[in-house]
């Protein structure tokens, strides 16, 4: 691990940084998933709106 050393002899403990890296865009199939996700989501949570409309 690094470690510095501070005035009076105290030691200093830095974490290790990860590597950065570029991320890549997604491809066809998981752009159609995404898509289809969020058709679900918006399914789910218009039906969760409706249910809680008509039990009020």
């Amino acid at each position: 691990m690094p470690y510095t050393t501070e005035e009076g002899g105290r030691l200093n403990n830095f974490a290790v940084e990860p590597k950065v890296y570029q991320a890549e865009p997604p491809n066809k199939k998981q752009q159609i998933q995404y898509v289809i996700l969020g058709a679900a989501g918006l399914i789910l949570v218009g039906g969760l709106i409706f249910v809680a409309i008509a039990v009020s």
